[in-house]
């Protein structure tokens, strides 16, 4: 594999969980880009003399989950299994304010694996239904400050990889 290019999705998981098959063409890193303040002088009419940086850039990523099977349902959205597993026979939306956030990752194609360790879900059931293409639940994934402090992101070498 060649590590100096990222590319593909091979594998999505929360915790442990992989959350299943992420729409082709829908996955967006998001974010924001790096916020800054330019000083200027008036001895310097050209340039700024000194730029101040204020925040990083950020991503927080989109995507539509299409493998819509009642574990992949709970997992992004929270609510209730219905059966016993592994043989769930539905799921019951939730009732309350569901919070999903624990650690991430993206397995890449390229043979790399970004952790996200303090990441929250955002999802609801979306698209259309038609017999010509499958409804999704849209997402979006914010990236927060792990707990212990640390980088919000990291990209590695995918374990047995390479």
């Amino acid at each position: 594999m060649n590590k100096n290019f990222i590319y593909g999705i091979a594998a999505v998981k929360f915790g442990t969980a992989v959350i299943g098959y992420i729409e082709k063409g829908s996955w967006d890193w998001g974010g924001t880009k790096p916020e800054t303040t330019d000083v200027e002088a008036e001895q310097v009419p050209d340039a700024p003399v000194l730029t101040l940086v204020q925040k990083n850039g950020q991503i927080s990523p989109t995507f539509n989950l299409i493998q819509l099977d009642y574990e992949n349902l709970h997992n992004v959205l929270g609510g209730e299994l219905v059966g016993t597993s592994p043989n769930y026979t539905g799921w019951k939306a939730p009732t309350s304010l569901v919070e999903k956030s624990g650690q991430w990752t993206i397995d890449f194609v390229s043979g790399q694996t970004m952790t996200i360790p303090n990441g929250t879900i955002l999802a609801n059931l979306g698209g259309k239904l038609t017999l010509t293409e499958v409804s999704k639940v849209e997402c979006q994934l914010k990236v927060n400050k792990p707990a212990n402090g640390g980088a919000p992101y990291e990209i590695n070498d995918t374990p047995g990889e390479g």
